[in-house]
This record gives structure tokens, sequence and C-alpha cells, in this order.
């Protein structure tokens, strides 16, 4: 759409009226026009800088800055340039751009700069350096003294910095921020908890106009939150980095639907507007709903500088557990230099195994096997070590020495289950089983390891055994049932099942489908607890080959179809549709009229909702492939059954 011309002699005060009001596009906008009369207009380039900046797009406004650096030399303008090159990433040439500026009236601040950018490129030892020389009174220096302790990890320390600064300076959110953050790396969830609630106490009664909680509300009624834009009053509440240090801490405690809403809560920005933290977060938080999604924004941030560091560690973690190791090489190869900056080279070590474990699995067994060997060691030093603490009565070793444990046991656990997927992929169960019990003496008490060892007797058929693990798991988290794995759920129904303990298979499933219609308020969205554990229970009667019931289960699982139905139900459902198939083209089984027609009315209901539903995750295709929908399948799988009846 075209724009009305300013008008003569209204230029200075409109493009001064959209800066105030921090329209900085609609700026840019009448500048650009007014440059291509007047290219070198300092006033143009100067604001024209300004307004970039203030957008985020530090690339152009670096530019800006470096086309007026050598229209006039002005040190104003060379610290803007540099401070432009370091927000771009482009640290080699803010480094350079800092030895223009000779004025020793701006000696502090270039030294600020230069360890702000050795900062940002890791370099601590130098930063601090840099840091020394400058005068203690230096305004900045306190709160960069503490942004050096937290990237060393000396967070105690760094949280005294901070707290003095807002002492000495007042409440300021992002200070707040920091000492939340200084707690969060601390592993002290509440205390953090309550300055990010402060934070976001105060950006609500201060700034309502950041309509905080508007996208969680408009979601409600199917419509979407205007964007408040980058604007600085967003900057200086901190709110967007408070949520997504709420968003990180939930998701620490396993709290997933939190997260989400952590992430919903925030200000209203359009996916342009997003800064790299949230679009990671939002990635990683989205994964269960949107893998394709997720994996697309991921991609997209790695190949951004500067990234967040946890980009390249998670896109990795993420390829592997969806099975595309391929690509997890890829980027391992790709990103060496990433590797080096951002992986522990056991992590690391980790990952080549279990990336190895796909194309060589006796490599990748004997590399397992010499990494758990290392662990093992230190967790036996580890447990000397507390048993000597707890001798002398030093109760802070003694705390000191558990954390380092915990970590150890943390580090070990992916490498045991590593080695022991190996076996599972080839139906080695009772190996996997050996494996778990070689490492019961360290892991016995771990939760991921007592509920794996329950997957195993269960896989080998061992019911009564496997009830032993899963039911105290479930029992434990009884008030909320929905916040565990599905999956335990029904194994533990088939269990209580195939152990003739039907009374209590009934009675957890009551429970689950209770849960879900008093906790679940929002009717659109998919909840599958209940729709898994009839499913499951189906598979278990088409396997035993009784088809007729087994399928009239899983169809009833999946009803209502629109919420049912999904990549992972649809996989196991269509399952039992061909095995059921496959038995009826060997003429080994007879099905009823009555039941053809039912799987054939199902097939049709599921191709009227699953038309934008994908069979797959994949982060190399769209999800719009509509030969990879349940829609395709459904009609595909109707076309066969229609063919065997006749």
């Amino acid at each position: 759409m075209m724009r009305a011309p300013v008008k003569e002699g209204e230029m200075t005060r409109v493009i001064y009226h959209h800066i105030m009001e921090q329209r900085y596009e609609d700026a840019v906008r009448i500048l650009n026009q007014e440059l291509q009369s007047f290219p070198t207009s300092r006033c143009a380039l100067s604001l024209l800088g300004y307004c970039y900046y203030h957008m985020q797009d530090f690339v152009s406004a670096s530019q800006t800055y470096d086309q007026l650096c050598r229209a006039c030399d002005v040190d104003d303008y060379k610290i803007y340039h540099v401070q432009s090159l370091m927000k771009a990433g482009l640290y080699e040439e803010a480094s350079q751009a800092c030895t223009t500026v000779e004025n020793p009236e701006y000696t502090e601040r270039v030294m600020l700069l230069q360890a702000a950018i050795a900062y940002e490129q890791g370099e601590v030892q130098l930063a601090r350096s840099i840091l020394d020389q400058c005068s203690p009174e230096a305004e900045e220096k306190q709160v960069f003294d503490g942004a050096l302790y937290w990237k060393e990890k000396r967070y105690a320390d760094a949280m005294k910095q901070f707290t003095d600064a807002m002492n000495t300076a007042g409440y300021h959110p992002d200070l707040a921020y920091d000492i939340g953050l200084c707690y969060y790396s601390m592993k002290q969830y509440g205390p953090a908890l309550k300055h990010i609630a402060e934070i976001i106490e105060r950006g609500v009664r201060d700034h309502p106009e950041l309509s905080v909680g508007a996208m969680a509300e408009g979601g409600d009624i199917g419509l979407q939150a205007r964007s408040v834009g980058n604007t600085g009053a967003l900057k200086e509440t901190a709110l967007i980095e408070a949520f997504n240090l709420k968003a990180a801490i939930e998701y620490m405690m396993k709290n997933h639907e939190a997260a989400k809403d952590a992430l919903t809560d925030m200000p209203p920005r359009n996916e342009s507007e997003l800064d790299a933290v949230t679009l990671h977060n939002l990635a990683l938080t989205g994964m269960d709903d949107k893998p394709t999604e997720g994996f697309r924004k991921l991609n997209f941030l790695l190949h951004q500088t500067p990234s967040p560091p946890e980009t390249f560690v998670n896109l990795l973690l993420l390829y592997c557990k969806y099975n595309y190791y391929d690509l997890a090489a890829d980027i391992l190869a790709e990103n060496a230099d990433l590797t080096y900056k951002h992986l522990h080279p056991q992590d690391y070590e980790f990952l080549d195994t279990l990336i190895l474990s796909q194309s060589s699995p006796e490599d990748a067994y004997r590399r397992f096997d010499e990494l758990s060997t290392k662990h093992i060691e230190a967790l036996r030093r580890g447990t000397k070590n507390i048993q000597d603490a707890r001798r002398q009565r030093d109760q802070d070793a003694v705390k000191k020495h558990l954390n380092e444990f915990d970590e150890t046991l943390a580090k070990y656990i992916p490498v045991l289950m590593g080695q022991a997927k190996i076996y599972w992929d080839m139906d080695h169960y009772s190996m996997v089983e050996k494996i778990f019990r070689q490492s019961a003496e360290f892991c016995s008490e771990d939760e991921s390891w007592k509920l794996n060892v329950a997957h195993i007797f269960f896989m080998q058929e061992k019911y009564k055994e496997c009830i032993r693990y899963y039911k105290p798991f479930v029992q434990k988290h009884s008030d909320n049932l929905l916040g565990i794995t599905a999956i335990i759920l029904a194994n533990l129904c088939v269990a209580y099942v195939m152990t003739t303990a039907n009374e209590d298979a009934e009675d957890l499933m009551r429970l689950v489908e209770k849960e879900e219609e008093e906790k679940v308020t929002d009717p659109t969205k998919p909840i599958y607890h209940f729709c898994i554990i009839n499913l499951v229970i189906g598979t278990l009667y088409c396997a035993k080959g009784n088809f007729e019931f087994g399928i009239s289960r899983v169809i009833k699982s999946l009803e209502p179809y629109d919420r049912k139905i999904g990549i992972d139900t649809w996989y196991y459902a269509k399952r039992c549709f061909l095995a059921l198939g496959e038995m009826l083209g060997k003429n080994m089984i007879l099905l009823k009229d009555e039941a053809f027609d039912d799987i054939i009315n199902f097939f049709d209901a599921a191709a009227q909702v699953g038309r934008n539903i994908p069979t797959s995750i994949s982060p190399l295709e769209s999800e719009g492939d509509s030969k990879k929908t349940v829609a395709h399948e459904a009609r595909l799988l109707k076309k066969f059954f229609l063919k065997i009846r006749d």
C-alpha cells in the first residue's frame, strides 16, 4: 500500500514523533527515502543508525554507523559502531573498530567494550584482565564482575556482586533477573521463581500496554494477540528474560505444560521479532506436539550468529532421540568449532558412540563399556569421599561430594542406556537385564533406571516383576497421573490383566479417565493417556490372535477421532490393522461383516480428521506433504480392506 508523502517542512517533526512513539519502521522508511536525495546526510544517517539499533537490526545499524565514521570523525559514532558490530556477533570487526577510538576521554568505555567482546567469545580470562584495568568506580564494573563470576560458575560470588549493585543503584529488573539466574544455576529454583515473580508483577503493573498474558487469553477464543514489538519499555522491564527463565525452571522440574504456559504468557510478538533464546525455548517445549517445526527453529538458530550455546547440543540430542543419527553425524562434522566449544569431551564421546551404534553395534558396545568403566571408577571414588566426609562429620564436604556423585551418576545413566539399547534393538532382553543388574550397585535408586528395568521385565513377559517396579512409581505420582508417560500406565494395566488382577487395571483406568475429565480444561487440546492405555490393551489382544475384540478396542480407544488420532497413536493403531490384513490375506482367520463395516467406517472418519496430521516426524520435510498424512494412509488401508472383503 502506498503511503502519503511527508508534507514539506514536516519531515523533522514526523521522524522524531515516530521515534518517540517507538515506531522505528516508519522512521526508517522516511529516512531511507530522504537518503536517496541526500546520501551523505549526517543527520539522516545518525537517526537511521539509531532506529536500526533499537529495531535490533544490528547488521544494518553497524553498516550505517560505518558509513558515518567514514564521513566524519566523531568518537560517539565509533562507539555506536563497535556496539552494533558486537550485537551482530561480528566480534573480530568490533575489536578492530575499538582501535579507531583514540580520544582519551573514551578509554574507559572502550575497555569495557573490549571486555564485553572477549566475554561474548568465551575468553573469560582476557575479559577479566581488561576489566581489572578499569577504574574501580566505573559504573558498569560491579555488574561486569558478577557476569564474569557467573561465567566461571562462581555463582555465589556473582550473586553477591549483583545484590550489591542493586543495593547501590536501587531496584532494576535486569539485576533482579541476574540474581534469579544465579539461583537457577545453583538449582535453587524457589528463590529464583520469587525474583521472577517480582519482575513480572512490576512489569504488569507499570506497563499494562505490554499485554502480558494476551497470547494465552487470545488463544482460548481463537484470536491472535497484536504484537507489542521489541520496544525500549519491553527491554527495560526484563519481562522476556524473566519468562524465559521461568520456562527453563519449569522444564528442568519436568513441568512441561507450565513451561509452555510461561512462554505463552510473555508479551506477544510476531515470530520474526522473537529473540534467539525465546525461539530456542519454543522449539524445545513444542517438540512433543510439533517436532518438525521444532527442528526447523533449531536449525535456523544454529546458522545464526550469535545463537544460544545450548542450540547445538540440544539439536544433536533431539536428532538422536528421534533416530536421525545421520543428521546428528552431519552437524557434528560441519560444526567442529562448536563441538570443542560447547561439548564436554565425555559428552562428545557418548554422542559419537551413540551415532556409531547404528552402523557398528559391536564397536559401539566396546566404547560404551570403556565409558562405563570410567564412570563407575568415578562413582566409587565419590562413594568413598562421601563416607570419609561423614566419618569426619564435615557437612559441607558431604554436601559437595553428594552433588558431585549425582552429577557423575547423571552422566553414567545415558551411557548405560546407550549400551543396553544395542541389545534392546536386537530383542536380546535377557542381556539387557544382565547389563542393568550389573549397574544396580549405583543406580538402584534412580527412577529412570527402575522404569527401564520394569520395561525389560514387561518385554520378557515377567509381569509380576514389572508390577513391582511400575506400581510404586505410579503410586508416588498418583496426584498427577497425566504427568506420567502414558506407556508406563498402559504397561502396568496390561501387566495387571495378564496376572488376572483385572480390578486393579480397571481402577487405574478409571482414575486416569477421571483425571482427564477434571484437569483438561481445553477441549481442543489432545490428551492421549486413556487412549494409549486402551490402544495397548487392544494391541495385546491382537498379538494374542483375538483380532475381533482387539481391533474394536483400538477403534474405541481413538474416539473422539479429532482429539485422539495423532502421529504416535496412528502409528500403533495401523500396525494392528496391517497385522489383521496379513492374517486375512493368508486366509488364517475370518471376520464378521459387522467388524468389516466398523473398520471401513473408522477409515472414513480417519480420512476426514487426518488431512493435516503427519504420519512421521521429519526435520527435512514440510508438514504439508499430502502423501505423508493419516488421511492418505487411511484411504490406502480402506482400499486394501475392501479388496480383501470382496
